[in-house]
This record gives structure tokens, C-alpha cells and sequence, in this order.
């Protein structure tokens, strides 16, 4: 059980596969880092030394932004475009896409289920 940057990473998977589990390293930052340690990408992570272990977690510790740190940076990003009252902020507090998609059809992913509007379907004839 290899645990980086307070995250268990799989230990079946490939090494640069298995650092894109934790929040801030994607397959670019992956690469940079096997390749900033000297460990080959396509070994696993169950077959890795404590020594190379170690080598991930300083090398993740020193140069990267990661898990809750990051997450903390990006919230605060966002709450300070709230405070301004930038238009991007504005978006964020109304649950509305920020980065200009279309809303009048599709944006359901941020505008949640449809809600049907009341008087749009015929009544239902009542027994008299």
C-alpha cells in the first residue's frame, strides 16, 4: 500500500498512471515526475523500492501544489471572484457555467434536474 501526498495510490497500476489519482497531478505532471526521479513510467507500483517511494513523495512535496493545499488555492480563487463581483463570480454563486457554454439547451450538469414549469400540460378531465 504506497501512500504519496496523504493519498493511497493503486498498487496494481503503472506508476504514471497510478500519480494521476491524486488531486493536482494529471498525465503531463506524471510524466515530469517519473522522469525527475530517474523511475521508469511502465513499472508498477507494488514493484517499487522504498528508495524510489521516497524519491516521489520529495520530489511531490518540493515542486508541486497538490490535494488540499491546491484545493484550498482554487476556493479561494473562486471566492474572491464572489467578492469582486466578477462576472466568472457571478456564474460561480449562481451554479451557472462559467466559461461560456450554452445554457438555453443543454448545461444540465450545472443547472441540475429539469424542473417542469406549472400550466404547460393540459389539465386532467375530472369525473362529475
Amino acid at each position: 500500500m504506497a501512500r504519496i501526498a496523504n493519498v493511497t495510490i493503486p498498487t496494481e497500476k503503472q506508476v504514471q498512471v497510478s500519480l494521476t489519482y491524486i488531486y493536482g497531478i494529471g498525465p503531463k505532471f506524471a510524466q515530469n515526475i517519473c522522469d525527475a526521479t530517474g523511475i521508469d513510467r511502465t513499472k508498477r507500483v507494488k514493484d517499487l523500492t522504498d528508495a524510489e517511494l521516497k524519491k516521489l513523495r520529495d520530489e511531490i512535496d518540493s515542486n508541486y501544489n497538490v490535494e488540499g493545499d491546491l484545493q484550498r488555492v482554487v476556493a479561494g480563487n473562486v471566492k474572491r471572484l464572489k467578492d469582486i463581483q466578477a462576472y466568472r463570480g457571478i456564474r460561480h454563486k449562481n451554479n451557472l457555467p462559467s466559461r461560456g457554454q450554452r445554457t438555453r439547451t443543454n448545461g444540465r450538469t450545472r443547472r441540475g434536474k429539469r424542473v417542469a414549469v406549472g400550466g404547460t400540460q393540459p389539465k386532467a378531465a375530472s369525473k362529475t
